[in-house]
């Protein structure tokens, strides 16, 4: 990412134009789920979402903080392709060591339930079970 130093300044028309982006992406959104739900082609859905998002990226670009939020969502995606993502080996390593990890503690968080149940209603109370 830059270590630049960011100055927002936004207008209210900037302010109404993200607004409306956002709203033409609910737009597509609920369009994509009402043409499915009307029986019409994938074709003609998918089209609805895809002309609601892109509406909202070309209003988005037209307003200062649409470009600095695209702009960030660029450096985003370059960074994470940056990612050096484990082996299967070593996720499956990892995810074992997890696993045991939890028995281990699901272990000690039981024995510890038995041992204060015993001393409350045992010794402390008297109640024999």
């Amino acid at each position: 990412m830059s270590n630049q130093s960011v100055q927002t300044v936004s207008t209210s028309n900037d302010k109404f134009k993200v607004a409306l982006a956002v709203v033409a992406t609910i737009a597509g959104v609920v369009g994509f789920f009402y043409l499915k739900g009307q029986n019409k082609p994938a074709l003609v859905a998918a089209g609805a979402l895809v002309a609601g998002l892109v509406f909202a990226v070309l209003l988005l670009w037209t307003s200062a903080t649409g470009r600095d939020f695209l702009n960030f969502a660029k450096e985003s995606v370059r960074e994470t392709k940056k990612v050096v993502w484990p082996t299967r080996r070593e996720a499956t390593q990892i995810t074992g060591i997890v696993f045991a990890f939890v028995v281990v503690t699901a272990i000690f968080l039981w024995g510890t339930d038995k041992v204060l149940e015993f001393l409350l209603y045992d010794v402390v109370l008297g109640w024999k079970n």
